[in-house]
C-alpha cells in the first residue's frame, strides 16, 4: 500500500488530496436513520435474534461500503441479492419490507419500493407468455426490491413444456445488468431452495446474502397471539391464555403448521366463536365481554377437540 492509501486510511487525506478528518460511522449511522428502521424490526417482530443480528450486519456492512466509496476505497459496487430461507410465517416478508427501507435510506436503491411475487406473476402458460410477464413485474420493481416467494417453483425439470426456465434466464440477466437499480430476494424453505441452488448454479453466485429464519418457539407464539389481539382489541382471560397455550402446543405437533399465519387463523376462528357465544347470551353485554376471548372460545377448537383434520398450510380448527 502506498503512503497515500495509508494516509486515506488513517483519515488524514480525501481521494482529492484534501485533509480529512476521522471518520465517525456512528454520526453516519444517525445520518441514515437506518437505525429507527431497525428499532422498527424489533418492535414489529418477536424473537428471530439470529435474522435481526444479521440484517444488522448486512447493515453495517452496507453503511462502511458506503463510507468506503465517498473515500474513493471501493473495490466495486456491493452484491445485494439475497436468500431468505424459513418456513411460512416466520417474519420474511416483513423482513424484505424493512431490508427495501434500509437500503434506500443508504442510497443502495432509488425507491423505498418492494414488489411481492411467486411463479404466477412471472411464468406465462403459453409459447410467448412469459417474457412480457417477466419484463413487466422487473419493469414494476425497477428502483427497488423485487421479492420472489417459494422461489424454487420458478424450475420445474420434470415438465419439458414449463416456461419457468425462460423467467429465470431473464431474472439472471438482470441481477448481473442491473444490479446497481434492482435487489431480488429469493425466498422459501430451507431444503427447496438447496436443491433450486443446485440447479440453477446462476442464482447462487449472484447471492450475496443468506438469511435463515428459525421456527418460533411456543411461548414466542403466545406473545404473537397476544400482539395481534391487542392489536384488534382483544385480550385472553386467565383461563383463555392457558387454553391457548394448550392449543399451541398441539397445533404444532400437527402438519402444515405455519407459525404466526396458523395463530392469525387461529384466533380468527376464536373471535367468530367468542362471538357466536356472547350473540347466544340474549342479553346487554359488558365491553369486557365483548373483548376477551376465554377458555370456551379456545378449547371448542378441533385440534383440541378432534386432534384436528387440517386443510391447506396454515388451516385449523
Amino acid at each position: 500500500m502506498d503512503m497515500r492509501s495509508e494516509d486515506m486510511l488513517s483519515g488524514d487525506l480525501s481521494p482529492d488530496g484534501r485533509p480529512a478528518g476521522p471518520i465517525d460511522l456512528q454520526a453516519e449511522f444517525t445520518e441514515s436513520e437506518i437505525g429507527s428502521v431497525l428499532d422498527a424490526l424489533d418492535a414489529e417482530l418477536v424473537g428471530l435474534k439470529p435474522v435481526k443480528l444479521r440484517i444488522r450486519q448486512i447493515a453495517a456492512l452496507l453503511l462502511v461500503d458506503r463510507v468506503r466509496a465517498r473515500l474513493g476505497l471501493t473495490a466495486g459496487a456491493p452484491s445485494l441479492h439475497m436468500s431468505f430461507t424459513g418456513n411460512p410465517g416466520t417474519g420474511k416478508t416483513t423482513v424484505a419490507m424493512r431490508m427495501a427501507e434500509i437500503l434506500h435510506r443508504l442510497g443502495y436503491i432509488r425507491r423505498n419500493h418492494l414488489v411481492s411475487v411467486t411463479r404466477d406473476d412471472l411464468v406465462g402458460q403459453y409459447i410467448g407468455h412469459t417474457a412480457p410477464k417477466t419484463k413487466e413485474v422487473l419493469k414494476r420493481a425497477m428502483g427497488g426490491v423485487l421479492f420472489i416467494d417459494e422461489a424454487y417453483y420458478l424450475y420445474r425439470p420434470e415438465n419439458e413444456r414449463d416456461y419457468g426456465q425462460e423467467a429465470i434466464e431473464i431474472l439472471l440477466q438482470v441481477m448481473e445488468n442491473q444490479r446497481d437499480d434492482l435487489v431480488v430476494i429469493l425466498a422459501g424453505y430451507a431444503e427447496r431452495m438447496e436443491t433450486f441452488f443446485r440447479s440453477n448454479p446462476g442464482f447462487r453466485s449472484r447471492v450475496a446474502h443468506h438469511v435463515d429464519f428459525p421456527d418460533y418457539g411456543d411461548g414466542e407464539l403466545l406473545d404473537i397471539a397476544g400482539r395481534m389481539l391487542a392489536g384488534q382489541n382483544y385480550r385472553f382471560s386467565a383461563s383463555g391464555e392457558a387454553a391457548f397455550r394448550l392449543y399451541v402446543e398441539a397445533r404444532r405437533a400437527q402438519p402444515h403448521f405455519a407459525n404466526a399465519r396458523s395463530i392469525r387463523n387461529a384466533l380468527d376462528r376464536a373471535r367468530l366463536r367468542q362471538a357466536s357465544r356472547i350473540f347466544a347470551l340474549g342479553r346487554p353485554l359488558s365491553v369486557e365481554e365483548l373483548t376477551t376471548l376465554t377458555e370456551e372460545d379456545i378449547l371448542a377448537s378441533r385440534v383440541l377437540t378432534q386432534g384436528g383434520a387440517l386443510g391447506p398450510a396454515g388451516q385449523g380448527g
